[in-house]
């Protein structure tokens, strides 16, 4: 079987996946990691990538390309997301990431973010009649899909992410209950613009937030992904964790378990999204998935025939 890699730089995190394609538009993963690197820290005030945001992106980058090349994947397609988007610096960094992996990322937009998180949940949830609604809650962005077998009929890119909305909206340690507030208004107010979801739908949600919310409410730790994807958390589920997450300061909040410590900063505003948009679709409960974005690009650039 041939194998094949994608590295989804995010906001937050560079993820690797190495799979092995098994049939058409089938695959099965061989090697997955994941490096907190928080390339978009301090971008939504600044428009730049840091220095040393962009140092430890790199990094990862170019050990995860090594690391795929070792394991023989025969094609490799990384992608960039909001911050890079958002950028000033933008281009600068995609020619640093050519010169450490041989390979130019390609830049998506928040609509083909949207799409391919689709695909992703389609592949692994979307048998049956329900209609999906997919929501990818990531370092700068979150993304809303609603649709059905290869129908996509909404799709839409918010400029809220956990790492963006803690930016701008989470002050104290722990966070004041006036920030808490501001942040839940902000995505009251955005997530308005929502159309009304199809009847009768499963709501899927992917991506890192959404896992550990997953992980933390059902103590994996060490983190396991078998516990997680396919997993269904309750509204109830979720307003828990957010609430024993916001309690926190910092430095307990790093020792919850399930929770990587260095997302222990961002996850209180990355809750709170998930809280928001189970209210903003009427969803009471969410379906994890483990897999997401990297999952949709492969089989779009690598499904075959």
């Amino acid at each position: 079987m041939k194998r094949f890699a994608t590295i989804d730089v995010g906001t937050n995190s560079v993820l690797l996946l190495v799979a092995e394609r098994a049939a058409p538009r089938r695959f099965t993963a061989v090697v997955e990691r994941a490096a907190i690197t928080r390339l978009g820290r301090g971008v939504d005030a600044t428009k730049r990538l840091s220095d040393d945001g962009v140092a430890e992106t790199l990094a990862a980058i170019e050990r995860f390309a090594k690391e795929a090349e070792a394991l023989g994947a025969g094609g490799l397609v990384i992608s960039a997301t909001s911050a890079a988007r958002d950028a000033t610096n933008g281009a600068q960094f995609l020619e640093a990431v050519r010169a450490k992996a041989g390979v130019l990322p390609v830049i998506l937009s928040g609509d083909e973010e949207a799409r391919l998180s689709y695909e992703s949940a389609r592949a692994d949830f979307g048998s049956g009649t329900d209609a999906l609604v997919v929501l990818d809650i990531g370092g700068g962005s979150t993304e809303f899909i609603f649709g059905s077998g290869d129908v996509v009929s909404f799709r839409r890119s918010f400029d809220v992410g956990a790492v963006r909305l803690t930016e701008r909206h989470v002050r104290g340690d722990p966070p004041t209950d006036t920030s808490l507030a501001e942040l839940r208004g902000a995505l009251e107010r955005t997530f308005a613009e929502l159309p009304p979801p199809p009847p009768r739908f499963r709501f899927v949600g992917v991506a890192g937030t959404v896992t550990t919310v997953c992980a933390i409410a059902r103590r994996v730790e060490p983190y396991d992904a078998a516990k997680v994807h396919g997993a269904v958390l309750t509204r109830a589920d979720v307003a828990a964790v957010f609430k024993q997450l916001a309690a926190l300061p910092l430095e307990e909040r790093r020792a919850v378990p399930g929770l990587q410590p260095k997302r222990a900063d961002v996850i209180v505003a990355g809750a709170a999204i998930l809280e928001a948009a189970m209210d903003a679709t009427g969803a009471t409960e969410v379906l994890v998935s483990d897999r997401g974005l990297r999952w949709g690009l492969l089989v779009d650039r690598f499904g075959g025939a």
